[in-house]
């Protein structure tokens, strides 16, 4: 492995992506956190207090501004943005924040107005707020949540059905008031489970994401003590749900509990896993789908807030194999994707925003 500098980009040549590279794109932001690309429009980038910017010629325009929402900072605030599929015509689109009270809040925005909040859920601690939310191939609202918070989920909420924390939640945003429980979630006929619930036990399910190609479904769980996870469904099954991830009976592949109540039968193991050797936070990408760097077409990119690195995995046939990519010094909060597919770096730290392209 070989480092480059080569027209103020940071370049790390490797055997499968030659010349890989992060470009600004821009500069002098305030923590941000997410970025994502409003449908026919320009590229959005959440800052942590509350605003959202518009990045367009080089140049940074007030979007929307919800500060007077939002509590911050730590790991609450403006933390996740999706579009409904029917945005052009609807103009819908739907926020995950931490309100003044700590709580999480899933709004809905049309027209660039408030509309109605669809979900809020009490917070224990100030830590573990997940924050993301995407939607799905099936047109539904996936919506990330973190366990509470303080360490080694002290509440159990992650394996408690009641519980809408420490889960991956699925709403229908179309029908209902202020939404509908799919027909087809995992647990609707099981009384003991809260029917949004679609997949149980992750710990802080930080970014995630679906190939846009594919429909498999990529999820990043922040670990506790020593290993940091990316879990995964494939598509068709990335939509059918009733997964139990395994937080906190295990981090990553370990038995996080004592030996004796480490039962891992009806568990799904993560397929990739790093130890804090290499860092402490993971950040989960996306497949890249763009055309700038052919090698990379069909890789799952993620990286760790704490080290800076950013790696890319694929299926070999048999097993998951990920390399490392890029050693940076970014505090990487997010990746983003635009509507080509193209794939950016977020840098919280340094208040940044990068895109992945081939050396010059």
């Amino acid at each position: 492995m070989k480092r480059i500098l080569s027209g103020g980009l940071l370049v790390l040549a490797l055997a499968w992506a030659q010349g890989v590279g992060l470009e600004p794109v821009a500069t002098g932001l305030d923590k941000p956190l997410f970025l994502t690309q409003e449908p026919g429009g320009p590229l959005l980038v959440l800052e942590q207090r509350g605003r959202v910017l518009a990045l367009a010629g080089g140049q940074k325009t007030l979007w929307l501004d919800v500060r007077k929402k939002v509590s911050c900072c730590g790991e609450r605030g403006l933390l996740g943005l999706a579009f409904h599929p029917g945005y052009p015509e609807n103009r819908r689109f739907f926020l995950n924040y931490t309100d003044r009270r700590g709580r999480t809040v899933i709004e809905e925005y049309r027209g660039g107005r408030p509309y109605r909040v669809l979900l809020t859920i009490d917070q224990p601690y100030a830590n573990h707020n997940g924050g993301h939310l995407a939607f799905g191939p099936d047109g539904y609202l996936y919506i990330g949540t973190g366990d509470g918070g303080s360490g080694g989920d002290p509440q159990g909420n992650a394996q408690n059905p009641g519980s809408l924390l420490g889960k991956m939640l699925r709403i229908d945003v179309d029908r209902g008031n202020p939404y509908a429980v799919p027909e087809d979630n995992p647990f609707v006929a099981n009384p003991k489970y809260r029917p949004e619930i679609w997949a149980l036990g992750l710990r802080n399910p930080w970014r995630y994401s679906f190939d846009r190609e594919t429909g498999d479904l990529f999820i990043a769980d922040v670990g506790q003590n020593k290993w940091e996870e990316v879990d995964y469904v494939p598509a068709p099954m990335s939509t059918s749900g009733g997964w139990n991830f395994g937080w906190n009976v295990m981090e990553g592949n370990h038995c996080f509990k004592p030996a004796k109540n480490c039962k891992r039968a009806g568990l799904v193991p993560p397929i990739l896993e790093y130890g804090h050797d290499q860092g402490c936070s993971i950040t989960g990408g996306y497949v890249y789908r763009g055309r700038r760097i052919p090698e990379l077409v069909g890789a799952y990119l993620y990286g760790d807030y704490c080290s800076g690195k950013i790696w890319a995995a694929r299926w070999t046939g048999n097993r998951w194999e990920s390399r490392l990519l890029l050693q940076t010094k970014l505090r990487i909060s997010s990746f983003g994707e635009d509507a080509a597919g193209e794939v950016y770096v977020v840098d919280h730290g340094g208040g940044a925003v990068y895109r992945l392209v081939p050396a010059r």
